[in-house]
């Protein structure tokens, strides 16, 4: 897996493309070897782990085995511990996991990534503040306990902070995050 990232990264997954069985015995495969390199290895090896399975994750076929394979606990703790790029990566991929499974934002919250993400739109990069804002909204989607824990995070002010000073992208997931917040 590490030769396959060195080499370019992990190709996007399109998102509706059906899992035949020979697809599904590799992907497990490499998705049990992403989740070991978000947890040893350098900060460059997590946050390319991090991305590829961000974008893996875009694709619903793979959200259950990403899930299965042990990958919420160790994305939070990269958006926790991470690299300013491996905690961009690593808000996006669980926004993606959480997006329409309440199993995955029920876990998501567990692992504790709600702190760390509303860390990350107070003192971020432009790109991770802009990622954190959109899990942020995603978790609080329907959801009154994340949203009160996402509010308790102190995340209401920095994000209307990025709605006014974040870049193009980190203004338009602010302001998304603020109206599903309210």
């Amino acid at each position: 897996v590490r030769e396959l990232l060195a080499a370019g990264g992990m190709p996007d997954a399109p998102p509706d493309q059906m899992m035949d069985p020979m697809r599904e015995v590799l992907l497990t495969v490499v998705f049990a070897q992403l989740v070991a390199m978000l947890g040893d290895g350098t900060a460059e090896d997590r946050a390319a782990a991090a991305e590829a399975l961000w974008k893996l994750s875009r694709n619903a076929a793979n959200t259950a085995a990403i899930v299965a394979a042990g990958a919420i606990g160790p994305l939070a703790v990269l958006v926790r511990d991470g690299d300013a790029l491996g905690k961009a990566y690593a808000a996006n991929a669980l926004a993606n996991l959480s997006s329409g499974n309440a199993a995955n934002t029920a876990a998501i919250a567990a692992a504790g990534a709600i702190g760390p993400l509303a860390a990350i739109v107070c003192d971020g990069d432009a790109q991770g503040k802009a990622n954190a804002a959109v899990a942020l909204a995603i978790l609080s989607i329907g959801d009154a306990a994340n949203t009160a824990a996402i509010v308790a995070a102190g995340a209401i002010g920095p994000l209307a902070a990025l709605v006014c000073d974040g870049d193009a992208q980190g203004k338009a997931n602010a302001a998304v995050a603020l109206a599903i917040l309210s």
